[in-house]
């Protein structure tokens, strides 16, 4: 990516579900970049793609969206995210889901990769932790290039409970949420504040365990209240934010999934970490004092992932 202060941006997104549209939606609406809708549905994107353009004149933006089946039209482009995949159905895990994905997920990244070498990959597919490693083995470009978005999404899920809790604006709290996007994950109470203050100060522990619970299981409780699908638009808005990151050059320390080579004792594989994101995607990772039992927790989640990266790796 060019700094030029004429530069119009390209993001691809691949998968024109309800993810993929919603965040085409937000990317134009905040005037961030042009944007191509791919899909493998003769006429779902395109449609998707016309139906938002005829909106912008009435929401102010003058970005251009095209729809596609073909990776041909994504090149150059300077972000590509993938979204495509099977969702989950009530009763699923996002582990079920394990098979299906890898093999949509590595085409996907193949085919968009081909015409756009330098592009930093964004991946939203379930379950995200072994979907972004397959991503990366696909690829082979440079692991800071490569990165899912799932902390950023389940941090805005416990930001949102506690909230909720207190009876303020989610936009006096900041969460944390570290590990595996799924039942393991470690969101962390010392490092999720309202105004600075660490909730550990404002709720008593079985409070936050309550929080943290229904964190955890946050995407399960939205799949079985909706039954024909999974959550779209707080995932668009986790994406949204990190593409809005990266193309106005804003670093932000975001819990975002990385590539670890040592950090906290883990190495060769994807999961949620505090990372400074920025132009060059994953600029930085920051390793933070946890209790013994978020050490534990941090463990058993990674341990989790790599097991399905070698259930997924033989047989790709």
């Amino acid at each position: 990516m060019t700094d030029s202060l004429h530069r119009t941006y390209k993001v691809s997104i691949v998968g024109a579900g309800n993810v993929g549209s919603t965040l085409a939606q937000r990317v134009a609406e905040k005037n961030l970049a042009d944007v191509v809708l791919f899909d493998i549905v003769t006429g779902r994107p395109q449609g998707i793609a016309l139906d938002l353009m005829e909106a912008a004149g009435m929401e102010g933006h003058s970005r251009q969206l095209a729809g596609t089946n073909d990776y041909v039209d994504t090149a150059d482009s300077d972000l590509i995210v993938i979204t495509a995949g099977l969702p989950r159905k009530p009763g699923m895990t996002r582990d079920d889901l394990l098979k299906t994905n890898a093999q949509i997920v590595r085409d996907a990244a193949l085919g968009a990769i081909a015409h756009s070498p330098n592009a930093l990959i964004i991946v939203v597919t379930n379950p995200l932790d072994v979907m972004t490693y397959v991503a990366w083995q696909a690829t082979q470009i440079p692991t800071h290039q490569v990165m899912g978005m799932a902390g950023i999404l389940d941090s805005a899920r416990f930001q949102t409970f506690i909230a909720l809790e207190l009876g303020i604006s989610p936009q006096a709290v900041n969460a944390m949420v570290l590990g595996s996007h799924g039942d393991l994950m470690v969101p962390l109470p010392a490092y999720s504040t309202v105004s600075g203050i660490p909730i550990t100060e404002l709720m008593d522990p079985p409070t936050i365990d309550r929080l943290i619970e229904r964190t955890c299981n946050g995407g399960a409780e939205i799949v079985g209240l909706l039954q024909t699908g999974g959550a779209y638009y707080a995932p668009a808005s986790s994406v949204c934010l990190m593409v809005e990151t990266i193309l106005l050059n804003q670093p932000r320390i975001l819990p975002v999934t990385a590539y670890l080579q040592g950090e906290y004792g883990l190495s060769d594989l994807f999961l949620g970490m505090p990372t400074r994101l920025g132009r060059a995607g994953i600029e930085k990772i920051y390793e933070l004092t946890l209790t013994h039992s978020e050490k534990e927790a941090l463990s058993l989640s990674a341990q989790k992932v790599r097991e399905n990266i070698e259930r997924v790796m033989a047989f790709l």
